[in-house]
């Protein structure tokens, strides 16, 4: 009778041992695999598996390792990588709200930095039951704690992306008198920013074996619209007004509010091309 496996070495006939070729490459077992079959599960690497200590190993690991991000936040204990993404985001939160006062300076040098600060917390924590319950309906297997820390790590890099976008946004922010065309400089920026932390989030959840990603989509609609309100509710934070905030009876949605800035802006230069 025939052997029925004439090569148990897995050597490729014709190459000698321990040359490029003699052995073909190891695919993981099924249980390694994502739920896509592109890469591992976590952990599966010891890097992935090293622990993240500071905010600035937060910093290295969020942008260079964010699976190792995902690992330690499925360890037993994650409070501390939270805390430490929570910092980046409101530290580098502040530090773009300044260059965003420089604008106008006065006041909105600190006025700007706190809104904004205090706007991307107050949408976070508005927005994550929902999240949580839109995971958990998904089929993802994520605790509360652990989509807490997918969305820290969401802010952590958006905010520090910010950051680098920071240099720019000072320059155009010192050579015009533009109020509408900052708005529009810095949502885009932060539009840009917001596309690479929720892919962060959604990359996550494939980890936490969610099977269906309908309601996590559903989500990230709700988070932009409600951080899109936040910034008209906390206005002005580009330019300058007489109040902190506006008065109760100048509720506005944001469309709304930008409507009434373009039409400002339409307004200045007419008048400005009449006096010339």
């Amino acid at each position: 009778m025939s052997d029925q496996n004439p090569n148990p070495s897995g050597q490729v006939p014709g190459f000698p041992a321990g040359t490029p070729g003699a052995n073909p490459p190891v695919i993981p077992p099924i249980g390694q695999m994502t739920p896509t079959g592109n890469s591992p599960t976590l952990g599966v690497s010891p890097a992935e598996r090293a622990p993240i200590s500071g905010v600035v190993g937060a910093i290295e690991a969020i942008l260079r390792q964010p699976r190792r991000v995902m690992f330690c936040l499925k360890e037993p204990n994650p409070g501390g990588l939270i805390t430490a993404l929570l910092a980046i985001a409101i530290t580098c939160s502040l530090v773009y709200g300044i260059i965003v006062g420089t604008f106008s300076g006065a006041e909105q040098l600190w006025a700007a930095p706190v809104k904004i600060a205090v706007g991307l917390m107050i949408s976070t924590l508005i927005c994550l039951p929902s999240l949580y319950i839109f995971s958990c309906l998904g089929g993802s297997q994520a605790r509360l704690v652990e989509v807490f820390g997918l969305v820290a790590g969401l802010l952590a890099l958006m905010t520090v992306l910010l950051i680098g976008f920071a240099p720019v946004a000072w320059v155009f922010s010192q050579s015009t008198k533009s109020v509408f065309a900052m708005g529009i400089l810095h949502l885009a920026f932060w539009l840009v920013a917001t596309i690479f932390g929720l892919r962060f989030l959604l990359a996550g959840f494939t980890h936490f074996n969610a099977k269906s990603f309908a309601g996590v989509q559903v989500w990230v609609v709700v988070f932009l619209l409600v951080a899109m309100q936040m910034t008209t509710a906390l206005r002005p934070i580009v330019g300058r007004a007489n109040s902190f905030l506006p008065a109760a009876s100048d509720k506005k949605f944001f469309v709304n509010h930008w409507m009434d800035c373009i039409d400002a802006e339409t307004n200045n230069v007419r008048q400005s091309a009449e006096a010339r």
